[in-house]
C-alpha cells in the first residue's frame, strides 16, 4: 500500500459517492495471493519534501489512510471487501473499515506491525470496531495470523466460502444490496455509523428524528403501499451493469 495507492482508492471512492449509478463498492485485491499485505514500508516516503519540512509532510501523508477509513464510512453505500488470500496490517485495517468481509478460506489476517517496532495506531480503529475490543488488543499485542474461520468466529469477517465460490458470493452479497431502496440504504447506514461511538441517550433521539424524516420520503410511501397491496416494491431503477 504505497501513497499511489491509497490516493488512488480516495479518488476512487470519491467517484462512487458521487455517481448516482453505483450502489455497491467492492474491494479486492489484484491477483490471487492478497487482498492488501500492508504499507510498502520501503517506499512509503512524502513526494515534493524539497525546501519543506519533510517530517510534517510525512505525518501529513501517514494520515492519507485515515482519511480513506473515513471515506469508507461516509460513503453512504455499502462496501465489501473480498478477500482472497493475505490482508495484513494496513490491508487488515481497510477490509475491516468495509461494512461486510467475504472472505475465501485462504484468508489470513494479521496486524503484525508491533514486530517491526510500530503499531497498528490507526487501524485500531477498523479493528475495534469489528470485534470484541481486548480480541483486537490480542492480535495487535501477539501480531498472530487469523485464518477466515477465526477471523468469522471474532466477528470481523461475515462470512467464508470455499476459494472457488468466492466471485458468486460477493457477488450475490452485492446484487442484493444494490437491490434495496437506495435512499434508505444510505439514511440507515449513515445512522448507523453516526451513533456508532454514542451512549444510547444521546444516539436515541437522534434515531427518533430520522424515523421520522425517512418515513415521509417516497420510498417509504412505496414500500409501505406495497405490504398493504401483497406485492414487490418498485425502487428507483436498478443499474443494468455489474454493482461498483
Amino acid at each position: 500500500m504505497t501513497w499511489d495507492v491509497i490516493a488512488g482508492l480516495s479518488e476512487a471512492v470519491a467517484r462512487a459517492t458521487d455517481d448516482p449509478d453505483v450502489r455497491v463498492v467492492v474491494l479486492t485485491g489484484a491477483g490471487d495471493r492478497a487482498f492488501c499485505a500492508g504499507a510498502d514500508l520501503s517506499g512509503m516516503a512524502p513526494e515534493g519534501t524539497a525546501g519543506t519540512d519533510a517530517f510534517t509532510d510525512l505525518h501529513r501523508a501517514r494520515g492519507r489512510l485515515a482519511t480513506l477509513f473515513e471515506q469508507l464510512w461516509s460513503l453512504g453505500k455499502p462496501t465489501i471487501a473480498r478477500v482472497q488470500g493475505w490482508a495484513m496490517a494496513g490491508g487488515m485495517g481497510l477490509a475491516l473499515a468495509c461494512d461486510l468481509v467475504v472472505a475465501s478460506e485462504r484468508a489470513r489476517f494479521g496486524a503484525p506491525e508491533l514486530d517491526v517496532g510500530l503499531w497498528p495506531y490507526m487501524v485500531t480503529v477498523p479493528l475495534v470496531r469489528s470485534m470484541a475490543p481486548k480480541k483486537a488488543l490480542e492480535l495487535m499485542m501477539t501480531g498472530r495470523v487469523v485464518d477466515a474461520a477465526e477471523g468469522e468466529r471474532l466477528g470481523f469477517v461475515t462470512r467464508v466460502v470455499p476459494h472457488d465460490e468466492l466471485d458468486r458470493a460477493v457477488a450475490e452479497l452485492a446484487a442484493t444490496l444494490a437491490a434495496k431502496p437506495p435512499e434508505a440504504m444510505r439514511a440507515g447506514r449513515d445512522s448507523f455509523y453516526a451513533v456508532w461511538d454514542e451512549a444510547a441517550v444521546q444516539a436515541l433521539p437522534y434515531l427518533h428524528a430520522m424515523l421520522t424524516v425517512t418515513s415521509q420520503g417516497a420510498e417509504a410511501a412505496e414500500g409501505i403501499a406495497a405490504f398493504a397491496e401483497k406485492r414487490q416494491p418498485s425502487w428507483r431503477a436498478a443499474p443494468t451493469s455489474d454493482p461498483g
